[in-house]
């Protein structure tokens, strides 16, 4: 194809865990245009479209006191063929001479995509991998059945083509319901599964092995991170590692974060740290129905503390301070003693958990007098188009009360299989809900 180096089809043994990087060399016979210095600038202008345009190579060579300018893989040695009659009148006036061209490329030039095509027979249900997600230094790939002979020279390619990656790992199974994690096995590179991935202007650190993390998901992080207040308390019952806590502790949001996996907590203690968020954010390792009843009794009794104090802004000069305040008890946030949102972000089963919100709040109204009932953002998969009368009947089925359609708002997270889509479903926590009426 015109405007591309074209690989031929390379012949190696599926069972082979290294790339023979010797069988990538190519020569391609090219025609240059060899001119003195000064002419070069002017022959690019006159003859532009007549030159190689080859993403990854250069056009212009030096040819001792000359410089060699690429031709079109159409152009012929003699001039008759693939330029332009602009750029042949140019030629002859100038007497500039048309001269071979050898360009070697090797492993290096090619990109992922063309080494795979070369070495991996046709796809027979997709085109031929070399996508996958970044976390951290690790490239985690999910590779269909037939490529899975495969495995190790696809994952030795996206090493080599990467930078960036250091380890390369295929999910092995599903993943698990209760702490989220998934078997995988290291295709390449080193088996180093504790990572630094950077998100919503926060640094986490975790083991990818036995926490979930998912970076297709930054953009739901930012978006629910977004209707946080400064001031607000808010309870994230399946936290994971801090996605939705740390960005909303930097806002000055107090989140009570909690996961029943013990190396997610470990996780999750460890970013809120890292992140500098502890005056806001409390980690937690427990169940999550248990953790939705006695956070509410936990953040009554933190309210009584007051506030929570700030360090007085920093000086960017000598007198002069970051802001206008005078008193450090301006900057002071006073601790709600209920909580505004609710995030639950277990799509697998997150739903059963609603029944933990019967009688929450119960005897405890007074607390609400001049404050808004609390919001549940709740994650889910749902295989049914349209989604919301499915969604609305396993709500009552947990919680014990049905919501009518507009008392629900439905966002589209992604799509996670055929047929299966991933929802984040956000509603009021009805009154009779909470204080046990029902």
């Amino acid at each position: 194809m015109e405007g591309e180096l074209r690989l031929d089809p390379v012949n190696m043994s599926p069972s082979s865990k290294f790339i023979d990087k010797e069988l990538f060399k190519k020569c391609f016979d090219l025609v240059a245009a060899r001119v003195v210095p000064q002419k070069v600038g002017i022959l690019n202008r006159i003859c532009r479209k007549d030159l190689l345009e080859l993403p990854r190579v250069k056009h212009v060579y030096q040819d001792q006191d000359h410089k060699l300018v690429l031709l079109n893989q159409k152009a012929t040695l003699d001039g008759t063929k693939g330029l332009s009659e602009t750029t042949k009148s140019f030629i002859n006036e100038n007497n500039i001479k048309l001269v071979p061209f050898k360009l070697n490329v090797d492993y290096d030039y090619w990109r992922a995509e063309d080494i795979l095509d070369a070495i991996l027979p046709p796809g027979q249900k997709e085109e031929h991998p070399s996508g996958f997600t970044a976390v951290g230094h690790i490239a985690h790939m999910n590779l269909r059945e037939e490529w899975l002979p495969y495995k190790h020279l696809i994952g030795q390619v996206i090493l080599d083509k990467n930078p960036s990656i250091k380890t390369v790992v295929n999910k092995t199974d599903s993943i698990d319901t209760k702490f989220r994690t998934f078997q995988m096995e290291v295709l390449a590179g080193d088996p180093d599964f504790m990572v630094v991935q950077s998100e919503s202007n926060c640094k986490f650190r975790f083991d990818f092995s036995k926490v979930y993390w998912n970076s297709r998901l930054s953009t739901e992080h930012d978006r629910l991170v977004s209707q946080f207040q400064e001031g607000e308390a808010v309870c994230d019952v399946m936290a994971g590692v801090g996605p939705f806590a740390c960005p909303a502790g930097k806002k000055r949001v107090i989140v009570f974060a909690n996961d029943l996996n013990p190396s997610s907590y470990e996780s999750l203690v460890d970013n809120v740290q890292i992140n500098k968020v502890g005056d806001f954010v409390k980690a937690y390792n427990r169940d999550g129905r248990e953790f939705i009843r006695s956070a509410t009794e936990e953040l009554l009794e933190f309210s009584k503390q007051g506030t929570i104090a700030l360090p007085p802004p920093k000086k960017l000069a000598k007198g002069n301070l970051k802001d206008n305040t005078s008193s450090s008890s301006k900057r002071d946030i006073h601790i709600p003693p209920v909580f505004s949102h609710y995030v639950m972000n277990l799509p697998g089963s997150a739903l059963e958990f609603l029944d933990a919100f019967n009688g929450c709040y119960e005897g405890k109204e007074h607390l609400f007098e001049n404050r808004s009932l609390p919001k549940v953002h709740v994650h889910c998969f749902s295989r049914y188009d349209p989604p919301m009368e499915d969604i609305i009947n396993r709500i009552e089925a947990s919680m014990r009360y049905r919501l009518r359609p507009e008392e629900l708002s439905l966002h589209y997270v992604r799509k996670v299989a055929p047929k299966k889509d991933m929802y984040c479903c956000t509603f009021t926590l009805p009154r009779s809900v909470i204080f046990g009426k029902i």
